[in-house]
C-alpha cells in the first residue's frame, strides 16, 4: 500500500490532496490525514475483491477502460459531480455495501478526529484517488492487459503492480496468500 498511497500523494507534488482540502474546506493536513486512513481500507476492499474468481479479471477491466488517471493527472475533476458518482460506483464495488462505507468512514475518524460526515463525503473521492494510482501504476508498469490475462505468462507487472495487494500477510511472498485463496474458491 505504501506504493499506492505515495503514487497518489506526490502525484502532481500533492495537487490532488490540495484539491481535496479545498473541496471539502479542510486544511491540506486534515486531507492529507484522511487519505491516509481512508486508503488502507479501501486497499483492503480490492484485496478482498481480487480474492475471488473473477475479482482480478474486473479490477484488470476496470482500470483499463475507466481512465481512471485523470483523477491524479487533472485533480480539479475531484470537485466535479461525475467524479463523486465514479468514486460510489467504485466504493460499492471494493466495500459492497453503504454500512461498510461509514464503518470505513467511522474508523478513519475515530483514527483522525476529523467529522465522521466530512469523511463519509470526502470517501468516493478517495476511491477515484485510489483507482487512479491503480492506473497509473500499471501505466508505468506497462501492465495493460486484456480481461482474462491476470493468470496468463507474461503478467509478471500485474503481479507486481499488486503484490502489495496480494500479499495479504505482509511476508513477502503472495505464493501463500494465493494458496490461502485457492482453497477458499475450492
Amino acid at each position: 500500500m505504501n506504493g499506492l498511497l505515495e503514487t497518489v500523494l506526490k502525484s502532481g507534488n500533492g495537487a490532488a490532496v490540495q484539491q481535496l482540502a479545498g473541496s471539502f474546506g479542510v486544511s491540506g493536513d486534515d486531507a492529507l490525514q484522511a487519505v491516509a486512513h481512508l486508503m488502507p481500507a479501501l486497499n483492503r476492499g480490492v484485496r478482498n475483491n481480487i480474492s475471488s474468481a473473477d475479482g482480478l479479471d474486473k479490477l484488470l477491466n476496470a482500470l483499463n477502460q475507466g481512465n481512471h488517471q485523470r483523477y491524479l493527472e487533472q485533480p480539479e475533476r475531484l470537485a466535479e459531480q461525475d467524479t463523486i458518482e465514479d468514486g460510489k460506483h467504485i466504493l460499492e464495488h471494493i466495500l459492497g455495501s453503504r454500512e461498510a462505507s461509514r464503518q470505513v468512514a467511522s474508523q478513519a475518524a475515530a483514527q483522525t478526529g476529523l467529522d465522521t460526515d466530512l469523511l463519509k463525503k470526502m470517501l468516493p473521492a478517495v476511491a477515484a484517488l485510489l483507482m487512479g494510482g491503480l492506473s497509473k501504476q500499471g501505466a508505468a508498469l506497462g501492465t495493460a492487459a486484456p480481461p482474462g490475462a491476470a493468470g496468463q505468462a507474461g503478467s509478471g507487472g500485474i503481479a507486481a503492480m499488486l503484490g502489495d495487494m496480494l500479499d495479504a500477510d505482509n511476508d513477502g511472498s503472495v505464493v501463500d496468500d494465493l494458496l490461502g485463496m485457492a482453497r477458499r474458491l475450492f
